[in-house]
């Protein structure tokens, strides 16, 4: 666990409770008067788990779903935590990122292998609280920059056993079933759905993906508990994902971060390339090693059936093909093809196979930066600088087949008037949260309803849009 002796050697506060799940926090150890008459103090290692249940808190319940990820519904999460602990992250984002509101002196983002500091935190939702989980700040460029922006409405982490070790009241305590969640903060999206939107397109195709749910979030680090802004909650490949759409979670799973070595290109590869996220005690890399061999042997040109079937011993190609066209027709530039992230790679236990998971989908249904997003017949991929791509589309019955994938998911799981229906649904429910955040707390304008309106406006052109590429593409 990183960094967090950092926090175990800060002064411990107290938290205070009462009756109604209200929550505030204290420094000295004193009884404080709350909204009701009974108040209880606890100390930071001397509590008890009093709101603890099977179904709620223990590890022996399966997942949840129907309680955590709901569609019709924005929940709401409140942390609390104390100022002592707040303020060691944000000393720990200043050193860093530098200080907060204050731009960096050069353009390129900061470079850092260390994830933020975890601390402990209570968490409460629906009048339950969990006791001492692990919250973080999290994200890449999307944590720098709004942090550079001066704005506080951060993505976070959450292990709800993280700090088990140090309190063995919370051994293996989870939230409905789950052990964590990523809570994004939605950056530079004003219509706030395009993380859920292009999730619901994946998981309507057949693909295995993280569940996502709309959640308010509260904190109180001493003052009182300060709306941050709605958020998506989604689930962690690394957790229940393989637990609930795989047959084991007994397989290496991997997650590819910025090197040249997660874009495949041939003699590139490294171990640092492609982080261990299951299995990290057995320093294994051969199934991401044979299929950089299998990917690149010369039988691809003179013996393209050979070829096929060695890939497809290590590769699920064909789920792989699902996921370009789906990728494709939503046109997500901030991943593989354009950048060298967000994704994950899974050895399915049930046939052996290196299984290809989307991941952070926020930069979804635009065009995007970086020279935007591929097109549908990939003319704009540089091929030498993402071969994964590159050489399974040149192959004539790979290519039919994603051609066939594109049909598929511009009738279904990408079909206009479904989407432009989601569109209109999620809008409605969520609005009076988006355009209700707070100046320094929100990544929306001064206008913000209209400007929330007009994302949202822009959204449903766009699955206009994606069906008429399809089809041109296709003709």
């Amino acid at each position: 666990m990183k960094k967090i002796a950092i926090v175990l050697l800060l002064m411990m506060g107290t938290f205070v409770f009462n009756g109604c799940g209200s929550t505030t926090t204290s420094n000295d150890s004193s009884d404080t008067t709350l909204e009701t008459n009974t108040t209880t103090t606890i100390t930071d290692t001397d509590f008890e788990t009093t709101d603890w249940t099977e179904e709620t808190h223990s590890k022996s319940v399966n997942p949840n779903y129907t309680e955590v990820f709901s569609d019709t519904k924005v929940k709401r999460l409140d942390f609390v935590v104390t100022s002592e602990r707040w303020q060691s992250m944000l000393n720990d984002m200043t050193a860093t990122y530098g200080t907060f509101g204050s731009s960096s002196k050069s353009s390129s983002l900061i470079d850092t292998d260390e994830d933020p500091i975890f601390v402990p935190a209570e968490v409460y939702y629906n009048g339950k609280q969990w006791y001492r989980v692990g919250i973080r700040f999290k994200g890449n460029s999307s944590l720098q920059s709004a942090w550079q922006s001066g704005i506080l409405k951060l993505s976070f982490k959450m292990d709800f056993d993280e700090f088990e070790d140090d309190y063995p009241q919370i051994d293996n305590q989870r939230f409905y079933g789950f052990k964590k969640f990523s809570l994004k903060n939605n950056y530079e999206d004003s219509s706030f759905v395009r993380e859920k939107v292009a999730a619901d397109v994946f998981k309507n195709a057949g693909m295995a993906v993280s569940h996502t749910a709309f959640y308010q979030l509260y904190v109180d680090h001493g003052d009182g508990a300060e709306y941050f802004g709605l958020y998506t909650l989604v689930e962690e490949v690394d957790g229940e994902v393989l637990d609930t759409q795989f047959t084991s979670d007994d397989g290496n799973l991997y997650k590819p971060e910025d090197e040249d070595g997660s874009q495949f290109i041939e003699g590139t590869f490294t171990e640092s390339a492609f982080e261990k996220k299951t299995n990290e005690d057995e320093a294994d890399w051969s199934d991401i090693q044979a299929l950089f061999a299998a990917l690149h042997d010369g039988t691809r040109t003179s013996n393209a059936t050979k070829w096929r079937s060695n890939l497809e011993e290590l590769f699920d190609v064909d789920v792989f093909l699902k996921y370009l066209a789906i990728n494709g027709i939503i046109q997500n530039w901030d991943t593989y093809g354009v950048m060298p992230h967000n994704y994950y790679l899974y050895n399915n236990p049930e046939n052996g196979k290196l299984t290809w998971i989307p991941w952070d989908n926020n930069e979804a249904l635009q065009d995007g930066k970086n020279g935007g997003a591929l097109n549908l017949d990939f003319s704009n991929l540089n091929s030498s600088e993402w071969p994964l791509i590159a050489k399974i589309y040149a192959d004539e019955t790979y290519k039919a087949q994603y051609d066939s994938y594109l049909q598929e998911v511009i009738e279904n799981a990408f079909n206009v008037d479904t989407i432009q229906a989601s569109y209109d649904t999620y809008s409605t429910l969520i609005q009076s949260y988006a355009i209700s955040e707070r100046t320094g707390y929100s990544f929306l304008g001064s206008n913000k309803s209209s400007e929330f309106t007009q994302a949202i406006s822009e959204l449903k052109n766009h699955a206009t849009s994606r069906e008429r590429a399809v089809e041109s593409y296709l003709d």
